[in-house]
């Protein structure tokens, strides 16, 4: 049986998140109109082959370097590690395919600061047609593709880490943390991953199966806690101030 996340919408939930926390940098893939990072206040990547812009995007951020491309394109540029980036918190909502996402993943996790922090949108979907793969076949509101194996992928591949499934509208926020940047599990695996999962539908998989890897934790309750999830990886006053950068 799917369960349908209930809780606050995961927008709203990044708004109240970067309002309370600041980071060094942050980092979004699959940003389109800039709605999501619009309110950041830390410096900013913004990464999407395909932006439509027509809001203020900079706002209180000290920089903000926009990347009309591919994330595939973006990490194999080299820009994070030429100029020395260390993300203290990502947010992960490109192409929904899982293969898409696991890279994305692999190239975030190798340039997270120490306590950074990933979270991945769309993992929890709340029903069958939402996952399909055919993006000629797309279903009429929510898509998620199958990027939702990223959560047993993850449990299985990388049990050290601490993944939290907040309860965000429409499709849950995952969170994940205890991150390594040296580690090389997923990314000497991915083509064993990818024949393991990358065929199999959540019904093959197993709903019943899926739903009961994890809890759904309370976004709100994490909000009236502080954002405890979050403190590790933010800063206090720090890195307002604008840093050269290499193209």
């Amino acid at each position: 049986m799917f369960v349908k996340p209930s809780g606050m919408p995961y927008y709203r939930f990044l708004r109240f998140l970067h309002e309370a926390c600041l980071f060094d940098w942050y980092l979004e893939v699959g940003c389109r109109s800039g709605k999501t990072f619009a309110p950041v206040r830390s410096k900013t990547i913004a990464v999407d082959p395909f932006f439509r812009a027509e809001i203020n995007i900079i706002g209180k951020k000290p920089a903000l370097h926009v990347f009309q491309q591919t994330s595939d394109d973006f990490f194999g540029s080299g820009f994070l590690a030429r100029n020395g980036i260390a993300l203290g918190l990502a947010f992960l909502d490109g192409m929904h395919l899982v293969e898409f996402l696991l890279r994305d993943f692999i190239n975030t996790e190798a340039a997270m600061a120490p306590g950074g922090v990933i979270l991945l949108h769309d993992c929890v979907p709340y029903g069958v047609r939402m996952t399909r793969r055919d993006l000629d076949n797309l279903p009429d509101g929510p898509w998620t593709g199958d990027v939702w194996k990223l959560i047993p992928i993850l449990q299985t591949w990388r049990p050290e880490l601490t993944i939290t499934v907040l309860d965000c509208q429409p499709t849950g926020l995952v969170c994940v943390s205890g991150l390594d940047p040296a580690s090389r599990v997923l990314a000497q695996s991915y083509d064993r991953i990818l024949a393991e999962y990358g065929t199999v539908d959540i019904k093959g998989f197993g709903v019943e199966r899926f739903f009961g890897s994890f809890q759904m934790a309370s976004a709100r309750a994490e909000r009236r806690a502080g954002f405890p999830l979050f403190r590790q990886a933010a800063i206090e006053g720090a890195g307002l101030e604008p840093v050269p950068v290499t193209p």
